[in-house]
Order: C-alpha cells, then structure tokens, then sequence
C-alpha cells in the first residue's frame, strides 16, 4: 500500500495499453480470453436493455479510471457489463499539481484533485476511430464517454466547450455523461443551477441528431431542491437519466487524521471523496431521484461499491446500473464476477428471475 497511487494507475493504464493493441490480433489474444476465463461471470439473469443498449450485466466501470479511452475496446474482459470513458476535456489539459491522489485506507476511500488530466477530445476521437477500425468484433458492451469542462474556458463559455467536444466524439461512444459535478475543476459545481445547465443541454441535444442517451452526473452535496430543479430540466430536454453521485466535498466521519504523503489533515485537503463515505449518501439520492420520477428515469448508481451488498442496495433504490472505480482499486479485479454472484444469490433469495425485477424494490 506504499506505492504512489497515481504512479500504479499511470503503469496499469500502461499495461492496460499493450493489452488493448495486444487485442487486434488473433495469434496474441489469448490473454484476453484467459482474462476472460477468470473474471467474467454471464447470465441471462443479470442482462438488461436500457435506451436501446444491451447490458450483459449491470455492474459498470466509473469514469475516472480510462480517462483517455486506452482500453475501451478490453473492459469487456474484466468482467463489467459497460465502460465508462473519461472525463474528456475539448482542450487538452495536465491538471492539477501533483500530489494529487491518495489512499485513505482507514477509510476505505481516495481522496483526489486530479482536475481533470486527459490528452484532450481530438486524441480521444483518434484513438477511438483507431480502435474501432482494428476490432475482430464489435465490443460487447455499451461504452460511455463522460465529458467536463475545460478549465482554460471560462464558465460563460461552458456550453460551447461540451459541445465541440461532444461533436468531436458523437460517433465514438454508445452514451454520453455531462459531468457537472467534479469538486477538481474550478467553478464547475455552479453548472449544475438549472440556468447554466439548460445552456449546456440545449446546445448537445440539438446537435444530437442521432439521438444518443445523454447522462447529467450530479453531485452526493447537493440540496433536495437542486437536484429536483436537475430532475425538471433533464424532463425538459429529453436527457436518458442521471448519474448519481460524484465525488463528495464533505469530510464528515472520516477516520484518517493525517495524509501521510502530505502530513496534513483530509479536512486541510483540497478535493473529493470516493469510496465508502459516499456510499450511503449516494444510495440515498438515487432513492429521491427514482422517488421524484415514480421509477421513469433511469439512473445509474455510483459510490462506494466494495460488495454484491453495496450494489443490491443501490439497485433496490433504484438504479438500474451501477458503477465501481475505488472498489475496483482496492479489491482488484476478481471483485466484479464476486459482485455479480453475489447478485445472482441476492435474486434467488427474492424470489426474481431477473435484475430489472429488483430495480426500486425497496421503494414499493
């Protein structure tokens, strides 16, 4: 656990790069299906069709992981049911100084300021249109883009900074997440009032002619009312649904005293919260959200999810997918065919022959 987490990530993406090109060809891909063989469990019980996409499984990767697309074509062999890319800047950007990531393993968490960091969504759209042309089979798994803010672009010009990037990747990713809620990027968490986000929507859905889902990420911090005003505006413009939550800027309850790498205090530290102590809030979003929209509005549940019991909680709240990154880190990559057992077993106790059945279950 002493390893510079940013450093591990930078050499897993790394190795995770080799492994995609590694994919284009039949005589090396073996690996993958060894990969396969080990990490993925199928099961008709676990598929779903959400917005025309087929899910093998409801269990997804979080944004934040591949946020330059390296791996888009692989997730699939690591057992989840759908990848999501990201965040995407139009401008590329180095974000923030470093350190910008640590463990919190008392905690069960990470703590990043990360702002951000990707090569920009002109050399996403190359790599992806790379990808796609060196693919055997199309990917089995709906893939997802998450797209930001730049943060050279001033927040009165926000809206024209997502569009050009979703124009850029329109054709690239199966859906689409505004993420308005990242702690990390100056002012960003002020896109989320209903006046600055129509702006935003507006301008990508008229540019979506082919109708792709479009996500709105929203942050655990928010007040009932706020997020009711979201829940108005993504009725308003058509929007696929939301994902809930991003990171938390809330330091409330944490058990770690001192940042080692630092010697100061989370409380002292700029930057959002994964893990464990967003769980229970982000479960209770997703219980408004599914609440305020009677269960029509499909929502992806992100936070904290360590365990078959993080996901069933968030699912029977309502979401009918969900998402891991910090889990993933600390449980590594046996943790999702785990997830998805214990999901099978969780269906078999109930009674339900499949995951939609249980989605909202704990609302009725």
């Amino acid at each position: 656990m002493k390893t510079e987490p940013e450093w591990l990530h930078k050499q897993t993406i790394g190795s995770l790069n080799w492994l995609s090109k590694a994919s284009y060809y039949p005589y090396t891909n073996w690996l993958n299906s060894l990969l396969q063989q080990y990490l993925c469990l199928n099961d008709p019980r676990l598929e779903q069709t959400i917005l025309g996409m087929k899910f093998p499984n409801p269990l997804g990767l979080a944004a934040g992981f591949d946020k330059d697309g390296i791996a888009a074509n692989i997730w699939h062999n690591f057992g989840f049911g759908f990848a999501e890319l990201g965040t995407v800047t139009y401008h590329p950007q180095p974000g923030n100084p470093p350190p910008r990531l640590f463990r919190l393993p008392l905690d069960q968490a990470a703590l990043n300021r990360m702002g951000f960091n990707n090569s920009g969504a002109v050399a996403m759209a190359a790599r992806l249109t790379e990808a796609k042309q060196h693919l055997i089979h199309p990917v089995p798994i709906p893939i997802g883009i998450n797209l930001g803010k730049s943060k050279i672009t001033s927040l009165e010009l926000a809206a024209q900074d997502y569009l050009e990037s979703f124009r850029l990747l329109k054709d690239l990713g199966d859906y689409f997440v505004v993420n308005v809620s990242s702690p990390n990027t100056p002012g960003l968490r002020s896109l989320q009032d209903a006046a600055m986000l129509n702006q935003i929507l507006d301008g990508i859905q008229q540019e979506n002619t082919a109708k792709k889902p479009i996500f709105v990420k929203i942050a655990p911090d928010l007040e009932w009312e706020a997020i009711s005003d979201i829940i108005a505006l993504v009725k308003t413009y058509q929007i696929a649904g939301l994902i809930a939550t991003n990171t938390t800027i809330s330091r409330e309850g944490l058990k770690t005293q001192i940042i080692e790498k630092t010697g100061k205090s989370p409380q002292e530290e700029a930057g959002g919260i994964s893990g464990k102590p967003v769980r229970d809030r982000s479960t209770e979003v997703i219980r408004f959200i599914y609440q305020q929209t009677q269960g029509q509005m499909p929502i992806i549940g992100v936070g904290g999810i360590f365990t078959a019991q993080d996901a069933w909680e968030k699912i029977t709240a309502g979401a009918c997918l969900v998402q891991t990154y910090t889990g993933w880190i600390y449980e590594g990559p046996i943790m999702v065919r785990r997830i998805l057992a214990g999901l099978l077993t969780k269906l078999e106790e109930n009674g339900l022959t499949s995951i939609s059945q249980a989605i909202g279950m704990g609302n009725r």
